[in-house]
């Protein structure tokens, strides 16, 4: 650990409003998954994984993947130093492409760690990324949004840090993500810097960092410094970076850069192949499953020969496509088959685990939108994920951020955060002494056991109508995307910001002005 922690770290900043977890608010929490200023830890689970593969189909699996690596190869394109390092390592480089002797990745990977924490500024933020945690974090990547006056239009600043804003105050979501839109409205070569100087300044839950050069990269690792100190960034994890394999089989120039940065001071990259199967995989599970491990094996592998230990994730994004349009699809069984299957061969390879989220084609809020974000996200929990981009707020197959789809989705974590925790076989979970205390015959609404845990008893969503009809008219009729609308402007309405330290802040807009008057605007 390192001796340059500022008070803030030490203590946790100043604890406001809209932190406070205790008496009535917690009660709350546990019943409702929350609302502003009810934060829940990142999920321990306490369920057993589901598991679709045997030793067998693991292993078969894993010589094909190997067979691809040896055989096949992988191009790793526009990055000499890349070619060097694997070529040194004893992989047969020719030209760009780079074959793999069987069990080199593997071997390489040995160095990485199975679990690691990503440090938040707030240290009551930290999470846990592998092993029995999962982590939610938001949606990652759209250049629009879907607004709360039902516009779809492309995304702006304001926009981006609205959406840090409900991550922030969501209770079942443990990290504040990175692109949770694209905001078009700030110069591209720019925008980076404004995007982390949001995450920092509006949320203390962990964050992302930029990976579109590898210069933001490199912006990004030093605004971390500014507010972690140059050792414990070095010595510790506090970005968690997403890191794409351009399927099939090519790792490109930018998205190699940035690793190699985030690597090289031991910050965590999400190695993920992004697939569509039947496009950027074979159309069958087994297929896909095969060159998503020989992917992840090579560029996961990278990241140790640049720093052996840094943190590295197995990621995928596997959706299948209509074989009609060629239009993505999602809530489908083939992607669910394979998260659980990749899960699987990630724990065998000892790495934490990245899929899945609330995913679906939907234009808007709608039944199809909850449909398909429902089984997906069930099949990521279930598959023991670890760290789940994507978990609220995603529509039109990535294309749009939802504001109201954001609030169902947050809803329906809190209850996946509920269900990960398991079967109570407390004194208290067993029940006994409501079962005698009300015997044959009565009913346990006014029984001692009930009276005493009617509050945290069951979940209670934030978003449903459970009410009779006459109140729902009474009430105006509405949808569950209009109470989602009300409850996302009241959030937004009520948002008070955790402290900044305002030295922290006073740097980090000076290096923002500093880097931004160094180039000329850029929007391409």
């Amino acid at each position: 650990m390192s001796e340059n922690l500022t008070a803030e770290q030490e203590t946790g900043g100043r604890r406001g409003r809209g932190d406070r977890g205790g008496g009535a608010a917690a009660r709350r929490a546990a019943r409702t998954g929350g609302g502003p200023g009810t934060q829940l830890s990142y999920i321990k689970r306490k369920i057993p994984l589901y598991e679709v593969l045997d030793e067998e189909g693991l292993a078969l699996i894993e010589r094909n993947a190997d067979t691809v690596l040896e055989e096949i190869g992988i191009d790793f394109r526009d990055d000499a130093e890349a070619l060097e390092l694997f070529r040194q390592a004893g992989a047969d480089v020719k030209g760009e492409r780079v074959h793999f002797p069987r069990g080199l990745p593997r071997a390489l990977l040995k160095t990485a760690p199975k679990t690691y924490t990503q440090h938040a500024r707030n240290p009551e933020r930290n999470v846990e990324i592998g092993g029995k945690g999962t982590v939610f974090a938001p949606v990652y990547g759209p250049p629009f949004v879907r607004d709360l006056d039902g516009v779809r239009r492309y995304a702006t600043i304001e926009d981006f840090r609205n959406f840090v804003k409900l991550a922030y105050m969501a209770p079942s979501i443990h990290h504040s993500g990175g692109t949770v839109c694209e905001p078009v409205d700030v110069p591209v070569n720019k925008r980076h810097l404004d995007m982390v100087y949001s995450h920092i300044k509006y949320s203390d839950k962990p964050f992302m960092g930029s990976v579109t050069a590898p210069e933001r990269a490199e912006d990004t690792v030093a605004m971390a410094k500014i507010v972690f100190g140059d050792d414990f960034v070095e010595n510790n994890t506090v970005l968690t970076s997403l890191i794409n394999a351009n399927s099939p089989m090519v790792f490109d120039e930018t998205m190699l850069g940035a690793l190699k940065v985030y690597a090289r001071h031991n910050q965590a990259c999400i190695v993920t192949p992004f697939i569509l199967a039947g496009a950027m995989s074979p159309v069958t599970v087994a297929g896909t499953l095969t060159q998503v491990l020989a992917e992840v094996l090579a560029g996961a592998s990278l990241t140790q020969l640049i720093r052996p230990g840094a943190p590295v994730l197995f990621g995928t994004f596997a959706s299948s496509i209509s074989m009609q349009s060629g239009a993505p699809t999602f809530g489908t069984p083939e992607p669910s088959l394979v998260s659980y299957g990749a899960a699987q061969l990630a724990r065998r390879l000892g790495l934490p685990f990245r899929t899945g989220g609330s995913l679906c084609a939907s234009k808007i809020a709608d039944a199809q939108a909850a449909y398909e974000s429902a089984n997906t996200l069930n099949s990521t929990l279930l598959a023991g994920t670890n760290f789940v981009l994507h978990a609220a707020g995603w529509l039109e197959g990535g294309l749009s951020s939802g504001y109201e789809k954001f609030m169902m989705d947050v809803d329906q974590l809190g209850m996946a955060q509920k269900m990960a925790e398991g079967v109570d076989l407390s004194e208290n979970g067993q029940a006994m002494d409501a079962i005698r205390q009300v015997g044959p015959g009565s009913h346990y609404l006014g029984c001692d056991h009930t009276q005493a845990n009617f509050q945290t008893a069951f979940y209670r969503s934030s978003i449903a109508d459970n009410n009779s009809y006459e109140q729902w008219l009474a009430e105006g009729e509405k949808s569950a995307a209009q109470r989602a609308n009300e409850l996302c402007r009241r959030w937004l309405e009520n948002y008070e910001a955790p402290h900044l330290d305002p030295v922290i802040d006073e740097a980090l807009t000076a290096f923002i002005a500093q880097k931004k008057n160094s180039m000329p605007d850029a929007f391409t």
